[in-house]
């Protein structure tokens, strides 16, 4: 588990390998991550889009960009806690993620960045 406080928002990271949804044979494998924000700060905010920049190990780097996470825009009042859990296809066993949100004070109207802490993904015979 990975955790990071950005601006008043902490993300935290915990990553699982999808072994239903890989196919090792075939370079396919997938993993699942669940991602934990909580609002620290004395006002609420809302995120408003995502960036991701991928790793696979097999030496292809990807990123990833879009509005929201997993087709919302939550809003987090002082102290609320979002969770959501996403995943990530890779085409060797392991690679990497890490990146940013862009988020929104809802007071203020200011915008401001809030880091993903980096957070490897390892199938767990790779360890053996």
């Amino acid at each position: 588990m990975h955790s990071l406080i950005t601006q008043g928002v902490e993300i935290t990271v915990e990553t699982y390998y999808q072994p239903d949804f890989s196919n090792p044979t075939h370079n396919e494998y997938m993993f699942a991550y669940r991602i934990t924000l909580e609002n620290h700060n004395p006002f609420p905010v809302q995120l408003l889009r995502r960036h991701w920049d991928i790793f696979d190990s097999n030496g292809e780097y990807r990123e990833v960009d879009g509005d929201g996470v997993v087709g919302q825009q939550p809003v987090l009042n002082p102290g609320e806690v979002f969770r959501y859990v996403s995943g990530c296809n890779l085409q060797s066993d392991m690679g990497k993620m890490w990146g940013h949100y862009e988020m929104i004070n809802l007071l203020s109207q200011q915008s401001f960045e809030v880091e993903i802490p980096a957070f490897d993904m390892l199938a767990p015979f790779k360890g053996n």
